[in-house]
């Protein structure tokens, strides 16, 4: 389950950097919970490719985050929001 959260994190991140066939894969297995198979089935693959599909998808979203780190960089602005006064934190989040 973290790694499902982790992953659809990167993914509202990096998303737009995958191909529209990548990300049709990703919210196939992540969003729709469909199975290899289903996968295959549907893009008339083998379930073997939409597995491999599916870690390359997930290999490009963390090598993205390796490169850029805005996932982290995420977590750390709300990690000091955390310990903001409300009125700064406010005007903050409304931001971002």
């Amino acid at each position: 389950m973290k790694d499902v959260l982790y992953y659809n994190e990167l993914f509202d991140l990096y998303g737009e950097l995958l191909t529209e066939k990548q990300r049709s894969y990703f919210k196939d297995y992540y969003f729709d919970n469909l199975s290899f198979s289903e996968i295959a089935n549907n893009n008339q693959v083998s379930r073997n490719n939409a597995f491999q599909q599916i870690h390359i998808i997930t290999s490009k979203l963390v090598e993205y985050e390796e490169k850029l780190h805005l996932k982290s960089k995420k977590d750390k602005i709300y990690e000091i929001l955390e310990k903001a006064p409300r009125d700064i934190k406010n005007q903050i989040e409304g931001i971002i």
